[in-house]
């Protein structure tokens, strides 16, 4: 969740998990000490994958082939280490054969001490060189972890021993596969869980605010018991794939104690994690899990747990007697992999101790800043300087009387368009006060939203040193302004088509992009029928052969009086705005 700092953005859940199977690019540096990759299954112990090597003997800086093969496999880890101290560092460096299907890990702080995959793509061979270091010991042995799928995997498979030439016997190997700890016992919850106690003895998070479990289907539920020095914890909500919940010390993604429940087999594992970026969650063991227990019916997930408030024993794992951010995600999971959360996560209000009072709590999957940005942007590029270009278009010769020293069609052109610069300046700043910078991951909505802003700001200077009306360079001017102007109007509809699909909004449904289509084709086709009506006053005006004079003065006087039926136009087109801008805000608002 600080995702990149995430607004929570991020949070949780996210897409593959964290070990050598998870991690799809195979950069599984965490899993080089034990070479276990941490899925919450236990590993397979009757290999069916070989590794061969070119010799049998070796001396310093000797190179020799390795060769991995067996049945179809996605993932690996191979190493070399000490065959009397299996349990030690890495041995020598490797050399790789085929960049396309494998890559160097820096292990121990040893660069190219071991090797992985590169992609999740099945293969059934792998070929790399491992070159002998001068401080080599006696006896060499090979192991590899390869991953066949998420919850079948082999730890720690033994390869052969290969030894310097005028080493002793090798006559003591060690055990090669690491043994696992006995996974603590999870059992079936025979009911439901109940809101009754929330706010009296259960510290609750709950969405929407007031929903019972026992009675709402689509009640996210997330519950705080605390039980001398440990806290039971129940979470529920509508999911086939996976629940999670984190603390955090901020709104972002990132080094937050995380909590998850993976629906697989019409099973339902509970696993601890700790995020560590906006990236996938590092799942830990659940030994700090006491008492837990699961749910499934109609599509609801219920999960419980039991865990001590302090466990000084494992940095990953916060305090619960500490204020924290508290989220709330879900999302798909296949085969125990769980992926990227479905929609933006729920984040309360404020931080809570949850061992304080007991308290009802709710939160937001879309940020005050966020909405405020949302609505502003929308109302300046979808409203005010959408009215404020029909105005100047076609209303010059309607409002041409002077109002404060100007003509009125421009002092509320102008009006409108200051409005539509100001709305932008304040909009486009309150995404970075609330990611705190540049947000890498909203792909390039952030970047179209820079050149509206400069646009934005370009426009109203450009107009301040408009040249008089009959001056050589006005034509100039009004090319200039006309060109900025219209292309500043396509990049921030195009921003924002972008922008409402961004989990941080989280607009809901897919009325959004109708909506927007549908207000774009209701300004385009205003103007064409603005447009039609111009044309055919124009084709009205009697053109003396003779002279051809007086045209343009004849031009205005037709299009004047057409001044009612603009005006109509002009009063629905405000009308059909303004309902859709209150339609707009209202589901921005109730978010």
């Amino acid at each position: 969740m600080a995702v990149s700092g995430f607004p929570l953005g991020a949070f949780i859940l996210l897409s593959h998990i964290s070990s050598v199977a998870n991690y799809p690019d195979g950069r599984v540096t965490a899993s080089c000490h034990e070479m276990i990759p941490e899925h919450g299954h236990i590993p397979r112990s009757d290999p069916i994958h070989n590794i061969s090597v070119s010799q049998m003997t070796f001396t310093s800086g000797d190179q020799i082939k390795v060769t991995l093969s067996g049945p179809e496999f996605k993932g690996f880890l191979l190493e070399a280490r000490d065959a009397n101290a299996l349990s030690g560092p890495p041995i020598g460096f490797f050399k790789l054969i085929d960049s396309q299907v494998s890559q160097l890990l820096t292990c121990d702080d040893i660069q190219g001490s071991a090797v992985s995959h590169t992609n999740p793509h099945k293969k059934t061979e792998i070929k790399v060189y491992w070159k002998a270091p001068n401080d080599a010991p006696n006896h060499i042995q090979f192991l590899v972890t390869v991953v066949e799928k998420y919850k079948t995997y082999w730890v720690k498979i033994p390869g052969p021993v290969i030894s310097q030439p005028n080493a002793p016997p090798f006559t003591t190997p060690e055990a090669t596969v690491t043994p696992l700890s006995t996974l603590p016992p999870v059992s079936r919850l025979t009911k439901s869980f109940s809101a009754s106690d929330c706010g009296n003895k259960k510290f609750c998070v709950r969405s929407p605010l007031n929903c019972d479990p026992a009675k709402e289907r689509a009640c996210v539920f997330l519950s705080f018991t605390r039980d001398d020095q440990s806290v039971v914890v129940e979470l529920s909500g509508p999911s086939r794939g996976y629940l999670s919940f984190a603390f955090s010390h901020d709104r972002w993604m990132g080094d937050d104690d995380a909590y998850v429940c993976i629906h697989e087999d019409q099973t339902v594992h509970i696993q601890p994690s700790y995020l560590t970026g906006r990236s996938h969650p590092v799942m830990n063991s659940k030994d700090t899990l006491e008492d837990m227990a699961w749910r499934l019916e109609d599509g609801v997930m219920q999960c419980s747990f039991r865990r001590n408030i302090t466990l000084p024993g494992d940095k990953n794992r916060f305090d619960l007697n500490t204020s924290y951010y508290i989220f709330l995600a879900d999302g798909a999971a296949d085969d125990g992999r769980i992926y990227k959360h479905s929609q933006h996560p729920l984040i309360t209000y404020e931080k809570h101790d949850v061992t304080d009072h007991p308290k009802n709590v709710g939160g937001s999957r879309s940020l005050l800043l966020l909405k405020a940005h949302g609505a502003l942007m929308f109302v300046a590029w979808m409203t005010t300087v959408s009215i404020g270009v029909i105005i100047a278009r076609f209303f010059k010769p309607v409002w041409s009387k002077a109002l404060f020293g100007e003509s009125a069609w421009f002092q509320v052109h102008r009006m409108l368009m200051l409005t539509t610069s100001a709305l932008t300046c304040i909009a486009f700043v309150l995404p970075f006060i609330y990611r705190g910078g540049w947000s890498w991951h909203a792909g390039c909505h952030p970047y179209l939203g820079c050149i509206v802003m400069i646009l934005a700001v370009l426009q109203p200077l450009l107009a301040a040193f408009r040249p008089p009306l009959y001056h050589q360079r006005r034509e100039l001017f009004n090319w200039t302004h006309w060109g900025l102007g219209t292309a500043a109007r396509i990049i921030a509809v195009a921003a924002m088509f972008l922008g409402i699909d961004l989990p941080g909004l989280n607009l809901p449904g897919s009325w959004k992009t109708y909506a927007m289509i549908g207000f774009v084709a209701w300004h385009v086709g205003t103007e064409v029928i603005l447009e039609i009506h111009a044309y055919r006053l124009s084709r009205k005006i009697e053109i003396l052969d003779d002279a051809r004079i007086q045209i343009l003065q004849s031009f205005t006087v037709a299009e004047a009086e057409g001044y009612a039926f603009k005006k109509a136009v002009l009063a629905i087109y405000v009308c059909g705005n303004v309902t859709f801008l209150i339609m707009f805000l209202s589901n921005i608002n109730h978010l």
